[in-house]
């Protein structure tokens, strides 16, 4: 799934990302409420993760905005305060699941496929995302191109996740960084650039048309004739 991270504690956020990206969820990071907004114009998300004490505008006010603005995904608000009318509040103002800190990593693993779940299910969206006759179902991690299964590791199949959500549009080696690796990884080291080889010797190699492309000085995308 593609997550959209509201957390201004960066030591969390870091740690949050890593729980999910392990899951094989591709994450997007932000710290404050305004920067969430904007994020939220621009990409769809699966779902939405809130902490709720945020910079220029709370958990709260991102929800309600979020709702105004008619985004339907499902919210899941994270807080330390754990009164009865603070939940209240939360899924007054539209969230549609609470999770008090501290959360174990596998209730909020849990909670974000059983939202996902309940979001596939209302909506009639597919777990398959496609390009040309490259086929990716996401909930089970199986990648299938011309009627040929490929075998992914964890991080290859994050990384195809990553560019088959942004299909046609170009993802930066910062943006991949930052969505695949969380930065755990040198900004200077080739480990991008590794394995954009790995999945063109498995998604490209045998097939006359290429799907990977390399924009030189920018990033990569993938996309169809």
């Amino acid at each position: 799934m593609h997550l959209l991270l509201v957390e201004d504690d960066e030591r969390l956020a870091k740690a949050v990302q890593r729980i999910f990206t392990a899951e094989g969820h591709v994450v997007d990071w932000v710290a404050d409420g305004d920067e969430a907004l904007i994020q939220a114009d621009m990409e769809p998300y699966d779902v939405y993760v809130l902490d709720v004490m945020l910079p220029s505008l709370d958990g709260f006010e991102v929800t309600r905005r979020l709702r105004s603005g008619g985004k339907t995904s499902p919210i899941l608000m994270l807080t330390a305060r754990d009164a009865v009318r603070d939940r209240v509040a939360g899924l007054d103002a539209g969230a549609d699941d609470y999770l008090v800190k501290p959360f174990a990593p596998e209730e909020l693993l849990a909670r974000v496929r059983a939202l996902g779940r309940r979001q596939a299910g209302a909506s009639g969206e597919t777990d398959v995302l496609r390009v040309g006759d490259l086929e990716l179902n996401t909930r089970t991690r199986e990648a299938v191109r011309g009627g040929r299964r490929i075998e992914l590791t964890a991080k290859e199949y994050v990384l195809l996740e990553a560019l088959m959500r942004h299909a046609g549009h170009v993802m930066t080696r910062s943006r991949l960084l930052d969505t695949v690796w969380n930065y755990e990884v040198l900004t200077d080291s080739n480990v991008v650039e590794m394995y954009i080889h790995y999945l063109r010797n498995k998604i490209d190699r045998d097939f006359d048309e290429k799907l990977i492309r390399t924009v030189r000085g920018v990033g990569y995308s993938i996309r169809a004739n």
